[in-house]
């Protein structure tokens, strides 16, 4: 049956995590040319390397083969394995880029995944963990996946550009997820946040604590946000400061917002008071947009739906971004799965910009290689 499988093909770098991890979850094999081929330094980059090898240690049975600039990829994707492990990520990009693509496993894995993931927790490229702590991690609840083995720690925080950051993620597995209908965000309740100072004096954090409050309550009075002031080992090795926050609504709908500051010794200084500011502009940004899901997590909740049992899942999304487009592409060639997508104005929803409501019916994806106890 092996043979019959037709294998995709791919050109290019881009998307190249989307189609490692579909490739990964719908067990058809992958191949990717002409990586980088027309630039100086060809093939793949570290991170990339580096996540490729991340599948491979959550996998059982995989075969990768890379030609020897690295512009050509083969991947025939094995068994998803899970257990307790550790991974040292590249520090060029932060910890969220493998924990992205770990968000969409996890689930689906033989025994409970358990792991270390040791690299950048916070950079100004990829969502950070504190986000993904906060925004996916409710996410996966409501299709079902929860219980007391779901978690995101964050042990020790690293700054870009070295780094020294530690989380651990674990998360249980399920045999099939639920279909969802999650197409009324409600009102906001609250804006809960976390700044967070790094290897810097730890007035920073309450500067940017306090010039974000002075934006937000004139949304709401109901705001928190934590400080978080990591010294000594805990505090990785570079210096640096930011901001993430959240906005939750009456029906459970999570938006974020974050910021980061330059890392040491590029670009220039960022006053907390400044990052601050535009951290709240953001969230309030994310509000506009609105939906269920923040833009953050709108391929993540595509995929949990398409992987559903044979029913239907409606999700009301904000505009859709540049990358869920594309993976909406990818859903369709590693699974022949066709969202129905309505627009819906801003008049119909009385609030913020256009959204987009998402129906399809799931592929009755079963998690085959959890073990029957």
């Amino acid at each position: 049956a092996a043979g019959e499988v037709q294998c995709l093909s791919y050109a290019g770098c881009n998307f190249l995590r989307q189609r490692l991890v579909l490739s990964t979850l719908s067990g058809r094999p992958l191949k990717i040319h002409k990586i980088r081929s027309k630039e100086e330094d060809p093939g793949l980059r570290d991170f990339e390397a580096s996540f490729i090898r991340l599948i491979d240690k959550v996998t059982n049975g995989s075969r990768i083969e890379i030609n020897q600039t690295g512009t050509t990829l083969y991947y025939q994707p094995g068994l998803l394995y899970g257990g307790s492990l550790e991974h040292d990520c590249s520090p060029s990009r932060s910890i969220g880029y493998y924990l992205e693509g770990l968000l969409c496993l996890a689930p689906f894995m033989k025994h409970p995944l358990k792991i270390v993931l040791r690299g950048v927790t916070n950079d100004q490229v990829d969502p950070s963990v504190d986000v993904l702590k906060a925004t996916a991690l409710p996410l996966l609840k409501k299709f079902g996946i929860d219980g007391e083995g779901l978690e995101i720690k964050i042990n020790r925080r690293g700054m870009p550009p070295k780094g020294g950051g530690e989380i651990l993620f674990a998360c249980p597995v399920r045999k099939v997820l639920q279909p969802i209908q999650f197409t009324d965000p409600g009102k906001i309740k609250r804006i809960r946040g976390t700044a967070y100072s790094v290897r810097v004096s730890p007035q920073m954090a309450n500067r940017m604590v306090e010039s974000a409050r002075s934006i937000l309550n004139k949304f709401l009075p109901d705001i928190y946000i934590y400080t978080d002031h990591m010294k000594g080992v805990s505090s990785g090795k570079s210096p640096g400061f930011g901001m993430c926050l959240t906005a939750e609504t009456i029906n459970g709908a999570i938006l974020s917002a974050e910021l980061a500051s330059n890392p040491q010794g590029q670009g220039e200084a960022v006053l907390p008071e400044e990052l601050g500011q535009n951290c709240a502009k953001l969230l309030l940004e994310e509000i506009y947009r609105g939906g269920c899901v923040d833009s953050t997590n709108q391929g993540l909740a595509l995929l949990l739906m398409t992987l559903g049992q044979r029913d239907v899942s409606k999700v009301l999304l904000g505009p859709l971004s540049p990358y869920t487009i594309e993976f909406l592409r990818h859903l369709r060639s590693f699974f022949q799965i066709m969202f129905k997508i309505e627009t819906k104005t801003p008049e119909e929803e009385r609030m913020g910009g256009e959204k987009v409501l998402m129906t399809c019916v799931g592929t009755g994806f079963s998690n085959l290689s959890k073990t029957i106890r």
